[in-house]
């Protein structure tokens, strides 16, 4: 793993000797939440136990406890989700409190209870489900629309629509013809005590989503005002304060354009996205719920939570981002090389796995800034400094996210991704300057690399003409070279290009017209074939000589696998459906079976109207990608 640079945490953990909490911890979670959790854990003199499935045996966390209990085999269900499974491992290792992050068991009354019966503190409260009954006057599950649109009537608007088995899917309706409406959602930390105090530390904006699930985050939020923030600020804290709750814990609101704001629903744990309420409050927010588990009062008034700067979290998932935001898993080699004001939250390390049985985060990356300008050039060159290998994954849409033009405004909206990118994001699209940049960097990469050579291949001529193939387009360069210099003419205009050219290195940090950019070569071949990572998304160039594209003019063509009448798994996953049979006829677009991977499942379908010829998979089956599914006659 190569680091360059100084990660700095921007939030502090100061153990008192004399504050008195737990001697050990189980934390009932995995990934990068358990490290975190790990983390204070450690500077607070507390000893920590990881809980673990079969294939999580030599996860991250599991390296970092000072104990380890395997609970089940891969599915959730049998293991993070196995109560009976953790309650022995807190009887097996003696700890005297639970840590169980978000998700799995984060917000379920009946493990709450199970420790309370053993007497085994939890750091989150039982009351969650008093917590979003009391405060939503009216709740009922609908068959269909016209069922909400009528009952909608009957109780006045605004309502808030949320699907029945959750998912982050909150909807806001104003009208019977318009069931749902832009709107920013802010997110309000608390921290509540046992003794009836109670704080709000400022917000969090969440509006920016995928799937209805969070992908940047920031705080605090571009859209709020002193008095907008105070009033959702005090209306969370009586929120918790009439509950009774005790933790950290999350208020969530939805805020229409005229800065009306409408609760959605109180979170009862930690949330992912706490790194950027810790930057800017100096915080750390596990160290709070330990304490408030063990039964101290909070420190804090609320005059003493300041906004101090700006923090933005970026979520780095491994994913193929081409499939309009589709799924893929690979074993996963990856290492950074960071700047200041960059903190990386992950609980992956070169050669882990990202398993197909759980979420494919990589890492939260958040930066921080004394203003959001600075914390979002932090997080640009973060991202383009992010180097990741052996994993496909989601810094190309990240990237354009943080730098599009309404981003960086401020006008963003739950319904941001889908209005920006309609048909899917794509990867970035190149503008002429950008294409002319990035042809004469492979150029000039092609060049230093052959320059290296000389010394054994014989004397290389410093003025060179060269082919480059980039989308299926041909472009001829010239390039000459003075030192680390490189200047090349493409269609009669000149790029100035320098560096310190290490062929060794992942990082290609170069000049260009005098301004500075960080590339990635991904990869380099004898054959000239160049991918290079540009502006967050990777292109594929061929760099030939003048009488090497001449000649291979002449090479026969590889002709191509006619992939209509085959059907490949895109990612690993497991087959949830196969929908047809050997014989059966199928039309173009017709499913023919159904992938699952990370939790999200993928419909397979016929890409020509055909007989399926054979099928060379059934449910249950676990595939890799480019396994063959099904072929077609």
């Amino acid at each position: 793993m190569q680091r360059c640079g100084v990660i700095i945490c921007r939030y502090s953990t100061v153990y008192d000797p004399n504050e008195k909490t737990f001697d050990k911890i189980l934390i009932a979670n995995r990934g990068e939440i358990a490290c975190r959790v790990i983390k204070t854990c450690k500077k607070m003199g507390i000893k920590t136990v990881a809980v673990h499935s079969d294939v999580d045996s030599s996860a991250v966390h599991v390296k970092m406890a000072d104990e380890a209990v395997c609970v089940g085999p891969a599915p959730t269900s049998k293991s993070y989700l196995n109560m009976d499974a953790i309650m022995n491992a807190i009887k097996q290792t003696g700890a005297q409190a639970v840590h169980p992050g978000y998700g799995f068991l984060s917000e379920n009354k009946e493990f709450a209870k199970r420790l309370v019966r053993k007497k085994c503190h939890i750091s989150q409260t039982d009351m969650h489900l008093l917590s979003k009954v009391m405060f939503i006057y009216f709740i009922k599950f609908f068959q269909d629309a016209e069922e909400a649109v009528k009952i909608a009537g009957e109780i006045g608007y605004p309502v808030m629509i949320k699907a029945s088995a959750g998912g982050g899917d909150m909807r806001k309706a104003d009208i019977s013809t318009n069931i749902s409406a832009n709107g920013v959602c802010c997110c309000l930390q608390v921290l509540a005590d046992k003794h009836g105090n109670a704080l709000w530390l400022n917000e969090r904006e969440c509006s920016i989503q995928r799937r209805n699930q969070k992908v940047v985050e920031e705080a605090p939020s571009t859209f709020l005002d002193p008095d907008t923030r105070r009033a959702m600020g005090e209306q969370a804290v009586s929120l918790a304060k009439a509950v009774k709750y005790s933790s950290a814990g999350t208020v969530e609101f939805l805020v229409d354009t005229k800065k009306n704001f409408y609760f959605l629903e109180m979170n009862t744990r930690l949330q992912v996205e706490h790194p950027i309420t810790e930057c800017i409050t100096g915080l750390d927010l596990v160290q709070q719920m330990i304490l408030i588990a063990k039964g101290y009062k909070l420190q804090q008034k609320q005059s003493d939570i300041p906004i101090n700067g700006w923090a933005i979290e970026s979520r780095v998932y491994a994913e193929f981002m081409h499939y309009v935001f589709g799924n893929s898993i690979f074993d996963d080699n990856c290492y950074f090389a960071f700047l200041s004001k960059v903190r990386v939250d992950s609980g992956i390390q070169e050669g882990s796995d990202i398993s197909i049985y759980y979420d494919p985060m990589i890492s939260k990356l958040v930066t921080y800034g004394k203003t959001r300008e600075e914390a979002l050039k932090k997080m640009e060159e973060a991202l383009d400094n992010y180097v990741i290998r052996g994993v496909t994954h989601n810094i190309p849409l990240l990237r354009e996210i943080i730098v599009h033009p309404r981003f960086v405004s401020g006008d963003i909206s739950t319904k941001f991704l889908p209005e920006v990118y309609p048909d899917g994001f794509k990867g970035h699209m190149l503008t002429a300057g950008e294409r002319r940049e990035l042809l004469a960097t492979a150029a000039a990469l092609y060049v230093a690399a052959q320059l290296r050579s000389q010394k054994f291949l014989g004397d290389l001529s410093r003025q060179c003409e060269l082919c480059v193939e980039l989308d299926q387009g041909v472009h001829m360069l010239g390039v000459s070279r003075s030192g680390n210099n490189y200047t090349v003419e493409i269609d009669g205009e000149k790029v100035e290009v320098s560096g310190e050219w290490n062929l060794a290195s992942a990082l290609l940090p170069i000049t260009i017209n005098g301004k500075h950019r960080n590339l990635q070569c991904l990869l380099r071949t004898a054959a000239g074939e160049i991918t290079l990572q540009y502006l967050g998304t990777s292109f594929k160039l061929r760099v030939l000589s003048k009488l090497a594209a001449y000649l291979g003019k002449h090479m026969p063509e590889k002709i191509p696998e006619d992939t209509s009448s085959i059907l490949r798994s895109p990612m690993p996953g497991s087959v949830v459906a196969v929908s047809v049979k050997p014989g059966d006829n199928v039309s173009e677009g017709q499913e023919i079976c159904v992938i699952e991977a990370m939790k999200m499942q993928n419909s397979m379908t016929a890409a020509k109207t055909a007989k399926v010829k054979s099928v060379h998979c059934k449910a249950g089956d676990t595939v890799g990608e480019g396994d063959l599914l099904v072929e077609l006659e």
